[in-house]
């Protein structure tokens, strides 16, 4: 149940508290001092603290306020403390504010406004513990997946390539072909890289091959080899892909920009573990785990004619899709960081601009432009024009925010509601979360 502690040494004012309280529902405890409060907090689950500032007779200094508040605020960092003070004390109560306090209410207080504070409040503790409680679970999934598997330092935050990872590492170990999809940037030779390396030919070599950066005719001969003169310029026989995987892993990225005789060849590869170099009638034979990956569309290529839908079906057996960035945002910060190495600081400025940038380029963008900014900002903090992003960078921000509520919108909103949040976040089709965000945002905390 909903709890809030109110610590004062008037016995009536506590009375009076617990009476307006627990008619709308929610309990009350009360302790007569600072170290009554303190030990309440210490043994019982309390949401609000409403909290005096003065304890002892004929003092009016506010010290003693003062005081439990900071002891409040270093033992329950995130508990929210409502002051009550005189208007003596106001000034006092203001800075209190300004430290981290919730609020401040005169006395002798409005009910209706202590009230709407304390639901306010109420449903910001409990959004705080489930943004708190989520944040520990993905956590420990992050822990659990670093702990089962090896996952090469890989940098990550978000629920969408937790479960990338988790599905990566769990086909890991089957001798199924598995073919990860996702945009160009995204990391797809970091998660098959990830895939041998849980597998049971890890100890094997992964070699890996992209189908887009070789012209057509010599694609074949990179996967399966010639012999000398089987084209312009082969002087010697030399091995292909295939063959130097033996044992281990081959990824063919880019797997649609594949021709078709050697699309051909490839599902031969598959299904028997048989080739031939170029210019040879020699039957070879290896033993590969094939991995692939494309941010084609294949299935419109066979459609098209371009690519084979028996193909198609040997090697998606699994299908690792990758997200991109802008879908993975937990993703953004962490990654930055990680590419800074302590070289520079983010400015706020510039966490804001990458968080809302739609970073079409994916992680490998995200890098470029994190160097360039460190390279750049020297000692100084690094500024959103140091990320060099487009300039269109701030218009994609304008259309995702094209339904974002102005603050005159979200005033009117919370006005309507007698400033419960979760009745004007309903209204503005919002999480109670969300609004939050948006009163920060605003400067409109403490007004509700």
């Amino acid at each position: 149940m909903r709890t809030v502690l109110i610590i004062d040494d008037n016995p009536a004012v506590g009375e009076a508290l617990s009476l307006l309280l627990s008619l709308h529902d929610i309990r009350p405890l009360v302790a007569l001092t600072p170290d009554e409060g303190l030990a309440t907090l210490a043994r019982q689950s309390v949401d609000v603290v409403i909290q005096d500032m003065n304890f002892t007779a004929d003092t009016t200094s506010g010290e003693e306020g003062v005081d439990l508040f900071r002891t409040i605020r270093q033992r329950h960092a995130d508990l929210p403390v409502i002051l009550l003070t005189a208007w003596t004390h106001l000034e006092t109560a203001v800075e209190l504010v300004k430290a981290g306090a919730a609020d401040y209410l005169a006395k002798p207080w409005d009910d209706a406004k202590l009230l709407t504070t304390v639901e306010n409040l109420l449903e910001l503790s409990e959004s705080t513990r489930e943004v708190n409680r989520t944040r520990m679970e993905r956590r420990k999934r992050r822990d659990d997946l670093q702990r089962r598997y090896e996952l090469d330092g890989l940098v990550f935050a978000s629920e969408a390539m937790a479960r990338t990872i988790d599905l990566a590492c769990q086909v890991a170990r089957s001798d199924v072909p598995v073919l990860i999809t996702g945009p160009n940037g995204s990391g797809k030779e970091r998660i098959a890289a990830i895939v041998h390396a849980n597998s049971s030919v890890k100890h094997g070599p992964f070699i890996a091959v992209n189908c887009g950066a070789l012209p057509g005719e010599l694609i074949e001969a990179e996967l399966f080899g010639a012999e000398a003169g089987a084209y312009t310029g082969a002087n010697k026989a030399r091995e292909g892909r295939f063959e130097l995987a033996d044992g281990g892993t081959l990824f063919l990225d880019e797997i649609g920009n594949l021709p078709l005789p050697g699309q051909m060849k490839l599902l031969r590869v598959l299904e028997t573990g048989q080739f031939e170099r170029l210019g040879s009638g020699r039957t070879r034979k290896v033993k590969v785990r094939v991995l692939s990956a494309t941010n084609a569309d294949l299935k419109a290529m066979i459609r098209a004619g371009t690519f084979r839908e028996d193909l198609y079906y040997r090697l998606n057996v699994i299908d690792v899709n990758l997200p991109p960035l802008s879908e993975r945002i937990d993703d953004i910060l962490p990654l930055a960081e990680h590419f800074l190495a302590g070289r520079a600081e983010l400015s706020d400025a510039a966490r804001e601009a990458m968080l809302t940038y739609a970073w079409p380029g994916n992680v490998r963008e995200l890098k470029n432009a994190i160097e360039r900014a460190a390279l750049l900002a020297g000692s100084n903090p690094i500024t959103p024009e140091l990320l060099n992003l487009p300039q269109n960078a701030a218009g994609l921000a304008a259309v995702r925010n094209l339904d974002e509520p102005s603050r005159e919108v979200v005033e009117a909103a919370l006005h309507k509601a007698d400033g419960v949040v979760s009745r004007a976040a309903q209204s503005l089709g919002l999480s109670r979360q969300a609004l939050y965000r948006r009163m920060e945002r605003y400067g409109l905390m403490t007004q509700a």
